[in-house]
């Protein structure tokens, strides 16, 4: 249902149909013509440039007729024409593939930012709730003289900025659901999406693979090469409108007077025209022009994008490496932060720590969960990441596009 992929599409079609359109003066062009005509003279005695006169002053004549015309690709400015069509279409379906990438991408990240914000949730009302239980524990030492008034106000506190962080984290989660919807083009009231825990999701293990395979595995670098084909075939379109133009013609055709005589007269007429441009102010050098810089444009592009796969690939790497280092610190943060945080609190129901521990520990274990969180989000995006640059999946192959698997 995204609306960007069926646009995509719909430029596909134009671009089929515009190859049709391109291929057409390859073949004559072939039309039959039929036609009546009734003269009549109203006054006078009629002059030569009418076959009505005064003794007969209604003429009437049918005709009918086929005719063929047919422009000789002598320069193959025609069939330069049709391979430039022929490229754009190409181009045009690399695009949509090109799309289709981007949005699997968008929608895959956009998933994830709404399961991880709903782990962000679930991670705060715990906590919330750990909290809630000290201050009560507070609360009950406080009445039996062994805690004081302070401790009770910083445990409060802490409770109230935990609950504040709930209304944030939902917000951000349904802004999360509504950019999902939007991608898949459904109206975020219809939108479900199902609860799946955030830390069964794993990323796959991905390989880049050679160099040399990139190049054919990302259909914006196949995009760009096949525009830079069509502006080759270009350049030999207006480098063949320099050059006389040869179009033989050949008509079949009859006509009477009467409608039962249409057929009864036939005659053929054969033609040749050489048109040659002699002065046009520069016109037809300066197009030549045009697309000769047109095609060194898209060789710059086309240069551009092969430097940004590799640079989008060696990115994605990067960000993987980094980011299996710091999950790696990060979950024996975690762990040590749960396991203090677990002995300040068993020890300050025993009366042997401080509240101020606790209040730390607690601040300390909830900042390496939302941590923990945001860093497996961060490493499976760059796994989508990876995906996308290494042209996710995609491949081309002579017959046109296809999916791997």
């Amino acid at each position: 249902n995204s609306q960007d992929l069926g646009a995509a599409v719909a430029r596909v079609r134009q671009a089929q149909a515009s190859a049709v359109i391109a291929g057409a003066p390859l073949l004559p062009e072939l039309n039959a013509t039929l036609g009546a005509s009734r003269q009549k003279l109203l006054r006078d005695s009629g002059y030569s440039g009418t076959d009505a006169t005064s003794d007969n002053d209604a003429v009437d004549s049918f005709s009918a007729g086929l005719s063929a015309s047919y422009e000789v690709d002598f320069w193959g400015g025609r069939r330069a024409a049709y391979r430039s069509a022929l490229e754009s279409l190409k181009s045009s379906e690399y695009d949509r593939a090109t799309v289709e990438l981007t949005l699997l991408s968008g929608v895959a990240n956009s998933y994830l930012q709404v399961l991880a914000l709903r782990e962000q949730q679930r991670i705060a009302r715990l906590n919330l709730d750990n909290a809630e239980h000290v201050l009560r524990l507070v609360e009950t030492r406080h009445a039996a003289g062994s805690a004081t008034a302070l401790e009770v106000a910083q445990q409060s506190s802490l409770v109230a900025s935990q609950r504040k962080q709930l209304p944030l984290l939902e917000q951000q989660a349904h802004e999360a659901l509504i950019t999902l919807a939007t991608l898949i083009g459904e109206p975020v009231q219809a939108l479900q999406v199902a609860e799946r825990p955030f830390d069964s999701l794993r990323w796959p293990e991905t390989g880049a693979g050679l160099p040399s395979e990139l190049l054919s595995r990302r259909p914006d670098i196949a995009n760009a090469e096949a525009q830079l084909a069509a502006a080759q075939a270009d350049v030999q379109v207006a480098r063949a409108a320099l050059f006389p133009k040869l179009t033989l013609s050949a008509s079949l055709s009859s006509g009477a007077n009467r409608a039962a005589d249409t057929f009864r007269n036939p005659y053929y007429n054969l033609g040749a025209n050489l048109l040659a441009p002699i002065f046009n102010h520069g016109r037809l050098r300066a197009e030549r022009d045009r697309s000769l810089a047109r095609q060194e444009e898209l060789l710059e592009t086309y240069r551009k994008a092969i430097l940004t796969a590799f640079a989008d690939t060696e990115r994605s790497l990067n960000s993987i490496d980094g980011l299996d280092r710091q999950l790696h610190w990060q979950q024996q943060e975690l762990e040590q932060a749960q396991r203090a945080f677990d002995l300040s609190d068993s020890r300050y129901q025993a009366g042997a720590e401080t509240l101020l521990t606790v209040l730390e520990t607690q601040r300390t274990l909830y900042a390496a969960q939302d941590a923990s969180v945001q860093l497996r989000l961060a490493r499976l995006q760059a796994s989508v990441g990876l995906y996308k640059a290494l042209g996710g999946g995609w491949q081309s192959d002579r017959q046109g596009l296809a999916r791997k698997d």
